[in-house]
C-alpha cells in the first residue's frame, strides 16, 4: 500500500488519468460478465459442466451494448502505446526496443499462467484423470488468453501504424472500417474466409482511435463526441434492429453473424458510442481523480491488471471444483430465482479467490523490467553478440511474437475435448514457450548502439 500511495503522490500532472480509470472499468466488466453468466450444472451422466446463461436470456441482449467494453481496452491501449512510444523515441531507443519492453509486461504473467496450467496438467495425469477433462479445465482457464492474440499483433504493428496516422491523421480508421463492411458482406454473401481479416481490422480500427485521442484531435466535444455517440447508436440500431447484425454484442450460438468474432461494424458502432460518451465525461473525470482517493485504487487495480484478467476464470474453476467435490454446487434453472440469488455468492467466493491469485501472481507483473546487461547463463558471446545487432535483433523479435501468438492461437483453435499431453495442445506449447524464451534473451541482451559502416 505504501508503494502504491507513493507512485499516487509521484503522478505527473500531464498524465491522462482518466485512461487508466478506463482501463481498469473496461477489465473489471469484462471478469464480471463472464462470472454473472456462468452457468454451472451436470449432464445426462452427472458429469460438470459450464457455459454462457446469455443464450437464454434475450431480454439482456441489448445490455451487452454497454456491457461489451473490449473496445474501450483497445481504445485505452492506442492511447498508451502513442504516449510509450513517443517517450521510448525520445530517449533514442527505436522501435525494436519498444517493443521488447512493451511486450514484457504482458508475456511474463501471461507465460506464468501458462506454465501453471501445463504442469498442473501434469499433476492431473498422475492422479490417472481422465486427458479430456483435464483439456476442458485447461481449455476454459486460458479463455482470457483469446484477446492477447489480437492485442499482441497490435502492438507489434503499432510502430506502422502510428506513422501512418502521423501522416494521414482520422482517414487510416475510416478506410479500416470499409475493410471490416467488406469483410462483412463476405460472410453475409456466404464466404466467411473472406471475413477473418477484421479480426485486425476491427481492432487495429478502435486502436488508432486511441492516437488521435493522444494527440489531440477528439478534444472538440461538440463536433466529435456527440456526433461519435449519436451517429455510432444511429448506426447500432439501424444494423442490429432494421438490419442483419444481432443485436448482442457478444456471440450467441445459431446467429447469421458473430459481432465479435471477429468485430464486425456493429461492434464499430458500440465503439464509437462508447468513445464518444467517454469523451463526454473526460473532463470531470479527470477533475475527480485528481482530487480523490479514488486514484489510489485505480492505481492498484492498474498495477496487476493482466493478473486479475488472466486469472478471474481460473479462480472460478477452483471454486466451482471445490464446490463440486464438497457435494455443495448449486446448479437451478438459468432465469429462475434461485439461479439470481446465487449470483451473488458465487461473485463473493470467486472474488476472494481471485484475490488470493493476484497476491501469489500479481508480483511477477509489477516487477521492473529484467535488468540489462545480465544475459542468461551459458549463453555463447557470439550469439549474444549477434543477438545484439540491429537487423538480427528485430528478425528474432518479430519471430518471438509470432511464436507466442501462434502457441496461444494454436490452443484456442483446438476442441475443448481434445486430450493432450500438457492440456495444451504440444507444438503450440512448444512455439509459445520458444517464442517467450527468445523475447526474454532480447530484454536481457543490450542492443549494439556503436556506428556500423554504411
Amino acid at each position: 500500500m505504501r508503494g502504491i500511495r507513493r507512485r499516487a503522490e509521484q503522478t505527473p500532472p500531464s498524465r491522462e488519468r482518466f485512461v487508466d480509470l478506463l482501463r481498469g472499468i473496461s477489465i473489471v466488466a469484462v471478469i464480471l460478465g463472464h462470472w454473472l453468466v456462468t452457468v454451472v450444472g451436470y449432464d445426462e451422466d452427472g458429469e460438470l459442466i459450464a457455459r454462457s446463461a446469455l443464450p437464454d436470456l434475450p431480454w439482456a441482449f441489448p445490455l451487452t451494448w454497454v456491457l461489451q467494453v473490449m473496445p474501450v481496452f483497445f481504445f485505452v491501449g492506442g492511447y498508451a502505446n502513442a504516449i510509450s512510444l513517443a517517450a521510448a523515441r525520445g530517449r533514442g531507443a527505436n522501435a525494436t526496443e519498444w517493443l521488447l519492453n512493451r511486450g514484457g509486461r504482458l508475456i511474463r504473467p501471461t507465460t506464468t499462467l501458462v506454465l501453471v496450467m501445463t504442469g498442473g496438467a501434469l499433476i492431473a495425469r498422475l492422479f490417472d484423470v481422465d486427458h479430456a477433462r483435464i483439456r476442458l479445465a485447461v481449455w476454459f482457464a486460458s479463455i482470457p488468453l483469446w484477446f492477447l492474440v489480437a492485442y499482441l499483433v497490435v502492438v507489434v504493428l503499432t510502430p506502422a501504424m502510428y506513422a501512418l496516422h502521423r501522416r494521414y491523421g482520422l482517414a487510416v480508421p475510416v478506410v479500416l472500417v470499409g475493410l471490416v463492411a467488406a469483410g462483412d458482406l463476405a460472410r453475409l454473401l456466404g464466404e466467411p474466409f473472406y471475413g477473418n481479416g477484421n479480426y485486425l481490422f476491427g481492432w487495429l480500427a478502435i486502436h488508432q482511435m486511441g492516437f488521435a485521442w493522444r494527440d489531440g484531435r477528439l478534444t472538440n466535444r461538440m463536433r466529435i463526441a456527440l456526433p461519435l455517440v449519436l451517429g455510432g447508436f444511429g448506426a447500432l440500431f439501424l444494423l442490429t434492429v432494421a438490419g442483419p447484425y444481432p443485436v448482442s454484442m457478444i456471440d450467441i450460438p445459431g446467429e447469421r453473424l458473430d459481432n465479435m468474432s471477429p468485430p464486425s461494424l456493429a461492434l464499430l458502432a458500440v465503439a464509437a458510442v462508447q468513445l464518444g460518451m467517454a469523451l463526454l465525461v473526460r473532463d470531470r473525470a479527470e477533475r475527480w481523480l485528481r482530487h480523490s482517493r479514488a486514484w489510489l485504487a485505480v492505481i492498484a487495480v492498474n498495477a496487476v491488471i493482466l493478473t486479475i484478467y488472466l486469472w478471474h476464470i481460473t479462480a472460478a474453476i477452483l471454486i466451482l471444483t471445490a464446490l463440486h467435490f464438497a457435494g455443495l454446487l448449486s446448479a437451478p434453472g438459468v432465469g429462475s430465482a434461485a439461479w439470481y440469488a446465487w449470483r451473488i455468492p458465487y461473485l463473493i467466493m470467486f472474488s476472494l479467490m481471485l484475490a488470493l491469485l493476484v497476491a501469489i501472481f500479481g508480483p511477477i507483473e509489477v516487477r521492473d523490467t529484467l535488468r540489462r546487461n545480465r544475459l542468461p547463463g551459458r549463453i555463447p558471446l557470439r550469439l549474444a553478440r549477434a543477438a545484439s545487432r540491429p537487423a538480427p535483433r528485430l528478425a528474432l523479435a518479430v519471430a518471438g511474437f509470432a511464436g507466442v501468438t501462434c502457441g496461444i492461437l494454436g490452443n484456442s483453435l483446438l476442441s475443448s475435448t481434445s486430450p493432450t499431453l500438457f492440456g495444451w495442445p504440444t507444438p503450440a506449447l512448444i512455439a509459445y514457450l520458444a517464442g517467450a524464451a527468445a523475447l526474454r534473451f532480447l530484454r536481457a541482451t543490450p542492443p549494439d548502439t556503436s556506428p556500423h559502416p554504411g
